[in-house]
């Protein structure tokens, strides 16, 4: 790995664009380089680090703000509050994936009735997507 980056450099090596690199120095998530007069901006190695721990963070569902609480907290005397973060967004998976069980057991109790209706006209799948919520028709 280089020691110093141009920004493409950068970006090509965390396998984003240009623009995202950009985006997140707008953010006040990466630090723009030091750019001596007359000459192109270097990115140190570390630079690098942070933006595969913003794309990687990103990957785990956390959002950009999270992200950036996150990094404002590595300094290692804030453990605590980086894992209250970590605790709300196990929160939110832990619902989603409840509403995805939900939606898994109903569908697939649609499908079942789908093939077992195969001389009706209407679809039970189709039927129950056509009925709001609660209703029966």
């Amino acid at each position: 790995m280089m020691e110093q980056m141009t920004i493409g450099q950068l970006a090509a090596a965390a396998g984003v664009n240009v623009e995202t690199v950009r985006y997140y120095q707008r953010r006040e998530l990466l630090a723009a380089p030091d750019r001596p007069t007359g000459s192109i901006g270097r990115y140190p190695a570390a630079a690098l680090t942070r933006l595969r721990f913003i794309k990687r963070a990103q990957s785990l569902g956390f959002t950009l703000e999270d992200v950036q609480a996150l990094l404002s907290l590595d300094d290692g005397r804030s453990c605590a509050a980086a894992r209250e973060i970590g605790e709300h967004k196990l929160a939110e998976v832990r619902e989603r994936l409840r509403a995805l069980r939900l939606l898994e057991a109903a569908l697939a109790e649609l499908v079942t009735r789908c093939t077992t209706a195969r001389r009706k006209v209407s679809c039970p799948l189709i039927d129950a997507l056509l009925v709001p919520d609660g209703s029966n028709g």
